[in-house]
């Protein structure tokens, strides 16, 4: 389990980063446009459909991060009234429930993937599936995260949640 949680570590790492640029990316082709516009006068056409693009990366990468991490949504108030066995049951239930949701983010974000292929866009000069890769490999992450929080579980083995105090 420790060799797996550490190839997850460093995906996840590698996914915060790329997350991180693209933040940076899309904050920096946004203040080009700007500039580009008002003091130059004139407009950067591909700035964007690729500000928008990156955005997608950044957010999916992220949200799947987040899910390793434990920082997903959550709404845990009536936890501080169960009893500790009910309430793992229902974390695996959220575990599942996840697992399931980055399931379908690879189903349905390959297939518009698929529908979009042909088409290109125009400003960019790609394939429009381009726009749906953050669906599929942020699916991807998810259900490699919930696989490792569902084992970890399995193996009794803590989970991180925010909030949290975690002894190393």
């Amino acid at each position: 389990m420790e060799k797996i949680a550490n190839i997850t570590g460093v995906i996840s790492r590698i996914a915060l980063w790329g997350a991180g640029l693209g933040l940076v990316l899309m904050t920096a082709m946004i203040a080009g446009q700007v500039f580009w516009r008002y003091v130059l006068n004139n407009s950067l056409v591909w700035s964007e459909p690729a500000s928008v693009m990156t955005m997608g990366w950044f957010i999916f990468l992220g949200a799947a991060v987040g899910i390793r991490e434990g920082y997903h949504l959550s709404f845990e108030v009536v936890l501080y009234l169960l009893p500790d066995g009910v309430k793992d049951i229902l974390f695996y239930v959220s575990d599942v429930v996840v697992l399931a949701f980055g399931i379908g983010m690879i189903w349905f974000g390959w297939q518009l993937a698929a529908r979009t292929a042909g088409n290109q866009i125009p400003s960019l000069g790609i394939s429009g599936a381009f726009d749906f890769a953050p669906i599929v490999i942020g699916g991807v992450l998810v259900v490699i995260f919930s696989i490792e929080r569902i084992a970890r579980r399995l193996a009794g083995l803590p989970t991180a949640r925010f909030g949290d105090v975690v002894e190393e």
